[in-house]
């Protein structure tokens, strides 16, 4: 369901996005091309800050949003989803919030008020809190990463992670276009 938020604002999807039905994208969000949003995903974009401002949720080129994944910001605040990244199934994005390109983000894990750099992987129910990332680093299941944890004491991030990240965002794209072809049935 494609709806506009209180303030009017109605999202921007390009024509060659995938948006499964079920999925809700509310108010100020712009979707690129080739952007998968699976089943049951949230996209709202509908709270200003104390000056009524707003800024948008965008999910770059080629990303894919899975089943039941919930990006939502605080106060109007902004989230940007780089290209090439997967949130995976039943993930919280809560901004402020920045992913960057070729990013992978597990199952169930939980994003807010953090910048994630480009090339790194989140695994599943790890926590991202307050604390920035650098590029091509790795969090490895079950984390808890807070304003004051030592990222030092984590390891580099490996080939096989990063492939793995790369195959699923190459599926999604494939699923975006079987979808699209679907679509054009009904």
């Amino acid at each position: 369901m494609i709806r506009k938020n209180p303030s009017g604002d109605l999202p921007i999807i390009h024509q060659s996005a995938y948006i499964d039905q079920t999925a809700i994208i509310c108010g100020k969000v712009v979707i690129e091309a080739n952007v998968f949003v699976g089943p049951y995903a949230v996209i709202r974009a509908d709270e200003t800050d104390d000056q009524g401002n707003m800024q948008p949720i965008i999910i770059s080129e080629n990303s894919n949003i899975q089943d039941g994944v919930v990006i939502h910001s605080k106060a109007g605040a902004a989230v940007f989803i780089g290209k090439n990244s997967s949130i995976a199934h039943r993930s919280i994005i809560h901004g402020p919030c920045e992913i960057g390109q070729h990013v992978f983000i597990g199952f169930n894990s939980v994003l807010f008020n953090c910048k994630v750099g480009n090339h790194c992987a989140v695994r599943h129910n790890a926590v991202v809190d307050g604390r920035d990332l650098p590029d091509h680093f790795y969090v490895p299941a079950m984390s808890y990463i807070h304003a004051k944890t030592d990222l030092t004491q984590y390891p580099p991030i490996n080939v096989e992670i990063s492939e793995f990240s790369e195959s699923v965002v190459t599926t999604n794209i494939a699923l975006v276009q079987g979808y699209k072809a679907l679509q054009n049935e009904f």
